[in-house]
Protein backbone atom coordinates (compact mmCIF):
# COMPACT_ATOMS: atom_id res chain seq x y z
CA UNK A 1 0.00 0.00 0.00
CA UNK A 2 1.55 3.64 -0.96
CA UNK A 3 0.62 6.90 -0.21
CA UNK A 4 -1.98 8.25 -2.23
CA UNK A 5 -0.57 11.57 -2.53
CA UNK A 6 3.07 12.94 -1.79
CA UNK A 7 3.06 14.19 1.67
CA UNK A 8 4.07 17.90 1.89
CA UNK A 9 5.78 18.51 5.27
CA UNK A 10 4.85 21.37 7.81
CA UNK A 11 6.98 24.10 7.98
CA UNK A 12 8.56 24.44 11.30
CA UNK A 13 7.32 28.28 11.88
CA UNK A 14 3.94 26.80 11.26
CA UNK A 15 4.53 23.99 12.97
CA UNK A 16 4.90 25.80 15.86
CA UNK A 17 2.03 28.59 15.07
CA UNK A 18 -0.34 25.37 14.89
CA UNK A 19 1.21 24.49 18.41
CA UNK A 20 0.76 28.08 19.71
CA UNK A 21 -3.09 28.14 18.49
CA UNK A 22 -3.86 24.96 20.08
CA UNK A 23 -2.25 25.70 23.36
CA UNK A 24 -4.25 28.90 23.48
CA UNK A 25 -7.50 27.87 22.29
CA UNK A 26 -7.75 24.73 24.24
CA UNK A 27 -7.03 27.16 27.67
CA UNK A 28 -9.54 29.63 26.88
CA UNK A 29 -11.89 27.02 26.14
CA UNK A 30 -11.24 25.52 29.29
CA UNK A 31 -11.13 28.69 31.32
CA UNK A 32 -14.28 31.24 30.04
CA UNK A 33 -17.49 29.34 29.13
CA UNK A 34 -17.96 31.87 26.46
CA UNK A 35 -14.94 30.64 24.66
CA UNK A 36 -16.12 26.80 25.30
CA UNK A 37 -16.19 26.43 21.07
CA UNK A 38 -12.61 27.33 20.55
CA UNK A 39 -12.36 23.95 21.54
CA UNK A 40 -12.82 23.42 17.62
CA UNK A 41 -9.58 25.75 17.33
CA UNK A 42 -7.58 23.46 19.53
CA UNK A 43 -8.43 20.53 16.31
CA UNK A 44 -8.12 22.45 13.76
CA UNK A 45 -4.54 23.49 15.32
CA UNK A 46 -3.58 19.98 15.95
CA UNK A 47 -4.16 18.25 12.99
CA UNK A 48 -1.36 19.88 10.65
CA UNK A 49 0.95 18.55 12.94
CA UNK A 50 0.53 15.11 11.29
CA UNK A 51 2.92 16.48 8.43
CA UNK A 52 5.91 16.99 10.62
CA UNK A 53 8.91 16.00 9.40
CA UNK A 54 9.86 12.72 12.03
CA UNK A 55 7.99 10.79 14.31
CA UNK A 56 10.33 12.05 17.20
CA UNK A 57 9.78 15.54 16.52
CA UNK A 58 6.02 14.91 16.33
CA UNK A 59 5.98 13.08 19.84
CA UNK A 60 8.02 16.02 21.28
CA UNK A 61 5.39 18.39 20.07
CA UNK A 62 2.62 16.91 21.20
CA UNK A 63 4.19 16.02 24.74
CA UNK A 64 4.87 20.00 24.58
CA UNK A 65 1.06 20.73 23.74
CA UNK A 66 0.01 18.08 26.47
CA UNK A 67 2.25 20.09 29.12
CA UNK A 68 1.14 23.38 28.07
CA UNK A 69 -2.62 22.55 27.97
CA UNK A 70 -3.19 19.82 30.99
CA UNK A 71 -0.43 21.24 33.67
CA UNK A 72 -2.14 24.71 34.56
CA UNK A 73 -5.41 23.47 35.13
CA UNK A 74 -3.48 20.70 37.17
CA UNK A 75 -1.69 22.47 38.94
CA UNK A 76 -3.62 21.17 42.29
CA UNK A 77 -1.55 18.12 41.76
CA UNK A 78 1.32 20.15 43.21
CA UNK A 79 -0.59 20.55 46.49
CA UNK A 80 -1.85 17.01 46.62
CA UNK A 81 1.45 14.93 45.08
CA UNK A 82 4.39 17.45 45.78
CA UNK A 83 6.80 16.75 43.16
CA UNK A 84 5.45 13.89 41.99
CA UNK A 85 3.01 15.79 40.04
CA UNK A 86 5.24 16.50 37.29
CA UNK A 87 5.44 12.79 36.55
CA UNK A 88 1.76 12.93 36.45
CA UNK A 89 1.49 15.96 34.18
CA UNK A 90 4.01 13.99 31.72
CA UNK A 91 1.64 10.69 31.80
CA UNK A 92 -1.36 12.94 30.59
CA UNK A 93 0.65 14.80 28.31
CA UNK A 94 2.26 11.36 26.68
CA UNK A 95 -0.92 10.28 25.04
CA UNK A 96 -0.96 13.54 23.29
CA UNK A 97 2.22 13.26 21.84
CA UNK A 98 1.24 9.83 21.06
CA UNK A 99 -1.44 11.21 19.45
CA UNK A 100 0.48 13.32 16.94
CA UNK A 101 3.59 10.68 16.08
CA UNK A 102 0.92 8.01 15.55
CA UNK A 103 -0.90 10.66 13.52
CA UNK A 104 2.16 11.54 11.35
CA UNK A 105 2.61 7.80 10.77
CA UNK A 106 -0.29 7.32 9.51
CA UNK A 107 -0.23 10.57 7.25
CA UNK A 108 2.87 9.20 5.84
CA UNK A 109 2.12 5.64 5.56
CA UNK A 110 -1.38 5.99 3.82
CA UNK A 111 -1.66 9.29 2.37
CA UNK A 112 -3.93 12.46 2.95
CA UNK A 113 -7.03 10.98 2.71
CA UNK A 114 -6.69 8.04 4.80
CA UNK A 115 -5.33 9.82 7.88
CA UNK A 116 -8.42 11.95 7.87
CA UNK A 117 -10.65 9.07 7.70
CA UNK A 118 -8.76 7.12 10.56
CA UNK A 119 -8.47 10.54 12.74
CA UNK A 120 -11.37 10.69 14.75
CA UNK A 121 -10.92 7.08 15.18
CA UNK A 122 -7.49 7.86 16.45
CA UNK A 123 -8.07 10.19 18.50
CA UNK A 124 -11.24 9.08 20.36
CA UNK A 125 -9.04 5.06 21.07
CA UNK A 126 -6.59 7.40 22.71
CA UNK A 127 -9.03 9.52 24.59
CA UNK A 128 -11.27 6.10 25.91
CA UNK A 129 -7.67 3.90 26.34
CA UNK A 130 -6.25 6.86 28.74
CA UNK A 131 -9.51 8.17 30.31
CA UNK A 132 -10.82 4.66 31.28
CA UNK A 133 -8.59 1.44 30.42
CA UNK A 134 -5.40 1.68 32.05
CA UNK A 135 -4.41 1.92 35.81
CA UNK A 136 -3.46 5.69 35.70
CA UNK A 137 -7.04 6.46 34.22
CA UNK A 138 -7.82 9.70 34.11
CA UNK A 139 -11.15 11.47 32.02
CA UNK A 140 -10.37 14.70 33.15
CA UNK A 141 -10.01 17.44 30.45
CA UNK A 142 -11.34 15.43 27.61
CA UNK A 143 -12.58 18.27 25.02
CA UNK A 144 -16.57 17.31 25.93
CA UNK A 145 -15.98 18.19 29.39
CA UNK A 146 -15.44 21.90 28.41
CA UNK A 147 -19.20 22.11 27.41
CA UNK A 148 -20.06 21.50 30.70
CA UNK A 149 -21.57 25.09 31.80
CA UNK A 150 -22.65 25.98 27.80
CA UNK A 151 -26.10 25.98 26.28
CA UNK A 152 -25.15 23.92 23.65
CA UNK A 153 -24.62 20.97 26.22
CA UNK A 154 -28.17 19.69 25.69
CA UNK A 155 -27.42 19.45 21.96
CA UNK A 156 -23.63 17.99 21.97
CA UNK A 157 -24.43 15.74 25.23
CA UNK A 158 -26.53 13.65 22.56
CA UNK A 159 -23.17 12.42 20.87
CA UNK A 160 -21.38 11.42 24.58
CA UNK A 161 -18.87 13.00 26.18
CA UNK A 162 -16.23 11.22 23.78
CA UNK A 163 -18.72 11.22 20.76
CA UNK A 164 -17.95 15.00 21.29
CA UNK A 165 -14.17 15.35 20.77
CA UNK A 166 -14.71 12.62 17.85
CA UNK A 167 -16.94 15.37 15.88
CA UNK A 168 -14.62 17.72 16.37
CA UNK A 169 -11.73 15.73 15.35
CA UNK A 170 -13.81 14.93 12.01
CA UNK A 171 -14.63 18.58 11.66
CA UNK A 172 -10.98 19.34 11.42
CA UNK A 173 -10.30 16.69 9.27
CA UNK A 174 -12.49 17.53 6.70
CA UNK A 175 -11.51 21.57 6.63
CA UNK A 176 -7.78 20.49 5.98
CA UNK A 177 -9.32 18.39 2.60
CA UNK A 178 -9.02 19.32 -0.97
CA UNK A 179 -11.58 19.11 -3.89
CA UNK A 180 -13.99 15.66 -3.50
CA UNK A 181 -12.71 14.17 -0.46
CA UNK A 182 -14.19 17.93 1.32
CA UNK A 183 -17.12 17.67 -0.33
CA UNK A 184 -17.86 14.34 0.91
CA UNK A 185 -16.64 15.42 4.14
CA UNK A 186 -19.00 17.82 4.60
CA UNK A 187 -21.83 15.76 3.30
CA UNK A 188 -20.95 13.02 6.44
CA UNK A 189 -20.16 16.00 8.27
CA UNK A 190 -23.42 17.84 8.01
CA UNK A 191 -25.20 14.16 8.63
CA UNK A 192 -23.67 13.74 11.93
CA UNK A 193 -24.27 17.57 13.14
CA UNK A 194 -27.85 17.20 12.02
CA UNK A 195 -27.97 13.98 14.67
CA UNK A 196 -28.89 15.02 18.10
CA UNK A 197 -32.32 16.83 15.95
CA UNK A 198 -33.47 14.07 14.28
CA UNK A 199 -33.64 11.85 17.51
CA UNK A 200 -35.38 12.07 20.72
CA UNK A 201 -34.45 10.98 24.38
CA UNK A 202 -36.64 8.71 24.29
CA UNK A 203 -36.76 9.10 28.50
CA UNK A 204 -40.86 8.28 28.27
CA UNK A 205 -42.88 10.81 30.57
CA UNK A 206 -41.84 11.85 34.07
CA UNK A 207 -42.66 8.95 36.42
CA UNK A 208 -42.37 10.74 39.90
CA UNK A 209 -40.56 13.40 41.59
CA UNK A 210 -38.24 13.32 44.38
CA UNK A 211 -37.48 16.36 47.08
CA UNK A 212 -33.89 16.13 47.90
CA UNK A 213 -31.98 18.42 49.89
CA UNK A 214 -28.20 17.64 51.27
CA UNK A 215 -25.19 19.79 53.39
CA UNK A 216 -21.77 20.48 52.90
CA UNK A 217 -19.76 18.91 55.39
CA UNK A 218 -15.92 18.89 55.64
CA UNK A 219 -15.29 17.66 59.37
CA UNK A 220 -16.87 14.08 59.64
CA UNK A 221 -18.45 13.18 63.20
CA UNK A 222 -21.61 12.43 64.66
CA UNK A 223 -22.48 15.50 66.92
CA UNK A 224 -21.58 17.56 63.99
CA UNK A 225 -23.50 15.52 61.56
CA UNK A 226 -26.55 15.35 63.64
CA UNK A 227 -26.49 19.12 63.95
CA UNK A 228 -26.03 19.81 60.22
CA UNK A 229 -29.32 17.35 59.41
CA UNK A 230 -31.14 18.92 62.02
CA UNK A 231 -30.56 22.15 60.70
CA UNK A 232 -31.00 20.93 57.15
CA UNK A 233 -34.51 19.41 57.83
CA UNK A 234 -35.93 23.19 59.59
CA UNK A 235 -34.93 24.92 56.65
CA UNK A 236 -36.10 21.98 54.26
CA UNK A 237 -38.95 20.33 56.05
CA UNK A 238 -40.52 18.86 52.88
CA UNK A 239 -37.36 16.73 52.00
CA UNK A 240 -38.01 13.28 50.77
CA UNK A 241 -34.23 12.24 50.92
CA UNK A 242 -31.33 13.82 52.69
CA UNK A 243 -27.58 13.39 50.92
CA UNK A 244 -24.37 14.11 52.79
CA UNK A 245 -20.44 13.37 51.21
CA UNK A 246 -18.39 10.85 50.60
CA UNK A 247 -16.90 9.54 54.12
CA UNK A 248 -19.38 11.85 56.03
CA UNK A 249 -18.03 8.51 58.93
CA UNK A 250 -14.40 7.19 58.32
CA UNK A 251 -16.12 4.78 60.19
CA UNK A 252 -19.27 2.22 60.41
CA UNK A 253 -22.52 4.64 60.58
CA UNK A 254 -23.26 5.58 63.99
CA UNK A 255 -26.57 4.60 66.22
CA UNK A 256 -27.49 8.21 66.13
CA UNK A 257 -27.57 8.74 62.72
CA UNK A 258 -30.10 5.72 62.36
CA UNK A 259 -32.22 7.06 65.50
CA UNK A 260 -32.14 10.08 63.54
CA UNK A 261 -33.95 9.02 60.49
CA UNK A 262 -36.28 7.11 62.74
CA UNK A 263 -37.23 9.80 65.06
CA UNK A 264 -37.71 12.29 61.31
CA UNK A 265 -38.75 9.71 59.17
CA UNK A 266 -36.46 10.60 56.62
CA UNK A 267 -34.43 8.61 53.75
CA UNK A 268 -30.74 9.08 54.05
CA UNK A 269 -27.99 8.38 51.67
CA UNK A 270 -24.51 9.27 53.15
CA UNK A 271 -20.68 7.32 53.10
CA UNK A 272 -19.08 5.67 55.49
CA UNK A 273 -16.40 2.75 55.89
CA UNK A 274 -17.72 -0.41 55.47
CA UNK A 275 -14.98 -3.13 56.91
CA UNK A 276 -14.36 -6.19 56.01
CA UNK A 277 -14.33 -9.16 58.27
CA UNK A 278 -10.44 -9.24 58.43
CA UNK A 279 -10.83 -5.63 59.51
CA UNK A 280 -7.88 -4.62 57.41
CA UNK A 281 -9.32 -2.96 55.41
CA UNK A 282 -12.96 -2.04 53.87
CA UNK A 283 -15.29 -0.90 51.58
CA UNK A 284 -15.80 2.78 50.89
CA UNK A 285 -19.44 2.55 50.64
CA UNK A 286 -22.55 4.82 49.88
CA UNK A 287 -25.46 3.58 52.49
CA UNK A 288 -29.20 4.54 52.54
CA UNK A 289 -30.97 4.51 55.81
CA UNK A 290 -34.65 4.31 55.92
CA UNK A 291 -37.08 5.86 58.10
CA UNK A 292 -37.28 2.80 60.13
CA UNK A 293 -33.45 3.40 61.06
CA UNK A 294 -32.40 0.69 58.79
CA UNK A 295 -30.01 0.09 55.99
CA UNK A 296 -32.09 -0.47 53.14
CA UNK A 297 -29.26 -0.01 50.52
CA UNK A 298 -25.16 -0.34 50.42
CA UNK A 299 -23.21 0.44 47.00
CA UNK A 300 -19.21 0.51 47.14
CA UNK A 301 -16.82 2.52 45.07
CA UNK A 302 -15.84 0.53 41.93
CA UNK A 303 -12.69 2.58 41.13
CA UNK A 304 -10.78 3.52 43.80
CA UNK A 305 -8.59 6.57 44.19
CA UNK A 306 -5.02 5.12 42.58
CA UNK A 307 -2.05 6.65 45.44
CA UNK A 308 -4.80 7.38 48.33
CA UNK A 309 -6.19 4.75 51.27
CA UNK A 310 -9.87 4.51 49.66
CA UNK A 311 -11.28 0.97 50.14
CA UNK A 312 -11.06 -2.10 47.89
CA UNK A 313 -12.97 -1.53 44.55
CA UNK A 314 -16.95 -2.92 44.68
CA UNK A 315 -17.80 -6.63 43.77
CA UNK A 316 -20.66 -5.14 42.31
CA UNK A 317 -23.29 -2.51 41.36
CA UNK A 318 -26.84 -2.77 42.16
CA UNK A 319 -29.44 -0.10 41.80
CA UNK A 320 -31.84 1.26 44.53
CA UNK A 321 -34.94 0.24 44.12
CA UNK A 322 -36.20 3.69 46.24
CA UNK A 323 -39.56 4.14 46.77
CA UNK A 324 -39.97 7.19 44.00
CA UNK A 325 -38.01 4.93 41.33
CA UNK A 326 -34.49 3.48 40.74
CA UNK A 327 -31.85 4.87 41.61
CA UNK A 328 -28.01 4.62 40.84
CA UNK A 329 -25.42 5.67 43.23
CA UNK A 330 -21.75 6.04 42.04
CA UNK A 331 -19.19 7.63 44.52
CA UNK A 332 -17.35 10.38 43.92
CA UNK A 333 -14.58 10.18 41.20
CA UNK A 334 -17.02 6.84 40.25
CA UNK A 335 -19.04 9.57 37.77
CA UNK A 336 -15.79 10.14 36.00
CA UNK A 337 -15.51 6.45 34.27
CA UNK A 338 -18.49 6.18 31.65
CA UNK A 339 -17.99 2.52 32.23
CA UNK A 340 -19.17 2.49 36.03
CA UNK A 341 -22.10 5.23 35.03
CA UNK A 342 -23.22 3.54 32.38
CA UNK A 343 -23.65 -0.28 34.04
CA UNK A 344 -26.37 2.15 36.10
CA UNK A 345 -28.47 3.71 32.83
CA UNK A 346 -28.10 0.04 32.03
CA UNK A 347 -29.97 -1.77 34.93
CA UNK A 348 -32.59 1.31 34.30
CA UNK A 349 -31.18 3.90 36.93
CA UNK A 350 -33.83 7.31 35.98
CA UNK A 351 -31.66 9.59 38.72
CA UNK A 352 -27.99 9.16 39.45
CA UNK A 353 -26.71 10.20 43.28
CA UNK A 354 -23.51 11.24 43.64
CA UNK A 355 -21.67 11.61 47.35
CA UNK A 356 -18.18 12.97 46.99
CA UNK A 357 -14.94 13.98 49.37
CA UNK A 358 -13.17 16.64 47.52
CA UNK A 359 -10.90 18.13 50.09
CA UNK A 360 -11.07 22.19 50.65
CA UNK A 361 -7.15 22.18 50.80
CA UNK A 362 -7.17 21.01 46.93
CA UNK A 363 -8.39 24.35 45.94
CA UNK A 364 -10.69 26.02 43.47
CA UNK A 365 -9.67 24.71 40.14
CA UNK A 366 -9.44 21.16 41.16
CA UNK A 367 -13.09 21.30 42.54
CA UNK A 368 -14.27 23.20 39.30
CA UNK A 369 -12.64 20.12 37.30
CA UNK A 370 -14.53 17.79 38.92
CA UNK A 371 -17.93 19.51 39.05
CA UNK A 372 -17.87 19.61 35.01
CA UNK A 373 -18.40 16.26 35.29
CA UNK A 374 -21.83 15.79 37.02
CA UNK A 375 -23.55 18.41 34.08
CA UNK A 376 -22.40 16.12 31.48
CA UNK A 377 -23.33 12.93 33.07
CA UNK A 378 -26.81 14.10 33.67
CA UNK A 379 -26.91 15.55 30.30
CA UNK A 380 -26.11 12.75 27.86
CA UNK A 381 -27.74 10.22 29.98
CA UNK A 382 -30.89 12.37 30.31
CA UNK A 383 -31.47 11.68 33.53
CA UNK A 384 -31.41 13.89 37.30
CA UNK A 385 -28.10 14.04 39.11
CA UNK A 386 -27.61 15.17 42.52
CA UNK A 387 -23.99 15.59 43.34
CA UNK A 388 -23.29 16.09 47.03
CA UNK A 389 -19.61 17.30 48.16
CA UNK A 390 -17.68 17.74 50.70
CA UNK A 391 -16.58 21.70 49.63
CA UNK A 392 -18.58 22.13 47.25
CA UNK A 393 -19.24 22.23 44.37
CA UNK A 394 -22.31 20.62 44.88
CA UNK A 395 -25.49 20.50 42.77
CA UNK A 396 -29.04 19.43 41.94
CA UNK A 397 -28.88 18.81 38.06
CA UNK A 398 -31.80 18.35 35.34
CA UNK A 399 -31.72 16.15 32.53
CA UNK A 400 -30.44 18.53 30.11
CA UNK A 401 -27.40 19.11 32.66
CA UNK A 402 -29.19 22.33 33.64
CA UNK A 403 -28.10 23.31 37.50
CA UNK A 404 -31.14 23.78 39.29
CA UNK A 405 -29.45 24.24 42.90
CA UNK A 406 -25.95 24.60 43.76
CA UNK A 407 -23.79 25.27 47.07
CA UNK A 408 -20.34 26.76 46.50
CA UNK A 409 -17.12 26.05 47.24
CA UNK A 410 -15.67 25.91 49.90
CA UNK A 411 -19.03 26.20 51.76
CA UNK A 412 -18.70 25.03 54.54
CA UNK A 413 -22.27 23.75 56.04
CA UNK A 414 -23.73 25.09 52.96
CA UNK A 415 -27.14 23.67 51.97
CA UNK A 416 -29.15 23.42 49.12
CA UNK A 417 -32.39 21.59 48.12
CA UNK A 418 -34.66 21.09 45.02
CA UNK A 419 -36.99 18.67 43.23
CA UNK A 420 -35.67 15.72 40.75
CA UNK A 421 -38.05 14.90 37.90
CA UNK A 422 -37.61 11.19 37.12
CA UNK A 423 -38.14 9.93 33.62
CA UNK A 424 -38.99 6.50 32.28
CA UNK A 425 -35.76 5.53 31.52
CA UNK A 426 -32.91 7.17 30.47
CA UNK A 427 -30.40 7.14 27.30
CA UNK A 428 -26.97 5.98 26.20
CA UNK A 429 -24.96 8.03 24.22
CA UNK A 430 -23.58 6.44 20.75
CA UNK A 431 -19.68 7.24 21.67
CA UNK A 432 -20.04 4.32 23.97
CA UNK A 433 -19.76 1.53 21.24
CA UNK A 434 -17.65 4.11 18.89
CA UNK A 435 -14.65 4.75 21.13
CA UNK A 436 -14.64 0.68 21.51
CA UNK A 437 -14.77 0.84 18.32
CA UNK A 438 -11.78 3.31 18.18
CA UNK A 439 -9.87 1.55 20.70
CA UNK A 440 -9.69 -1.58 18.68
CA UNK A 441 -8.83 0.58 15.39
CA UNK A 442 -5.85 2.23 17.57
CA UNK A 443 -4.53 -1.52 18.09
CA UNK A 444 -4.80 -2.46 14.51
CA UNK A 445 -3.20 0.60 13.42
CA UNK A 446 -0.43 0.09 15.97
CA UNK A 447 -0.09 -3.83 15.12
CA UNK A 448 0.25 -2.94 11.74
CA UNK A 449 2.46 -0.46 11.64
CA UNK A 450 4.88 -1.94 14.32
CA UNK A 451 4.74 -5.03 12.22
CA UNK A 452 5.71 -3.44 8.64
CA UNK A 453 8.69 -1.58 10.64
CA UNK A 454 9.57 -5.04 11.83
CA UNK A 455 9.36 -6.25 8.75
CA UNK A 456 11.10 -4.15 6.91
CA UNK A 457 14.56 -4.45 9.68
CA UNK A 458 14.04 -8.10 9.09
CA UNK A 459 14.43 -7.68 5.45
CA UNK A 460 16.48 -4.38 5.17
CA UNK A 461 13.91 -2.77 3.67
CA UNK A 462 13.01 0.77 3.79
CA UNK A 463 9.23 1.25 4.79
CA UNK A 464 7.27 3.61 2.46
CA UNK A 465 7.58 6.52 4.88
CA UNK A 466 10.00 9.55 5.47
CA UNK A 467 12.01 8.87 9.15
Amino acid sequence: MTPSAPVKEIKLGKALLCAAGAIVSFNLAYTFASCEFLMVVFFLCLFPLARLRTRRLAYYFGLGIGMAVYAPHLRFFWTIFGGGAIALWYVLSFWLGIFVMLARSCQHRFGPVAWACLAPFLWTGLEFFRSELYYLRFSWLNAGYAFSDSSALHYLSAYGVYGIGFLFMAAAAVAHQRGRARWIGLVLLTVAILYPACITAHTGSPQKTLRVAGVQLEQSGSPSVISALNETAAKFPDTDLFVLSEYTFTEPIPNTVKVWCRKNRKFLVLGAEDPVLSLTNYFNTAFVVDTNGDIVFRQAKSVPVQFFKDGLPARSQQIWESPWGKIGVAICYDDSYSRVTDELIRQGAQALIIPTMDMEVWGEAQHLLHGRVASVRAAEYAVPLFRVCSSGFSGIIDGTGRVLSSAPFPGENAMLAGEMTLPARGRMPPDRWLARLSVAVVAALVVWLAGETLWHKLTNHHPPSTP
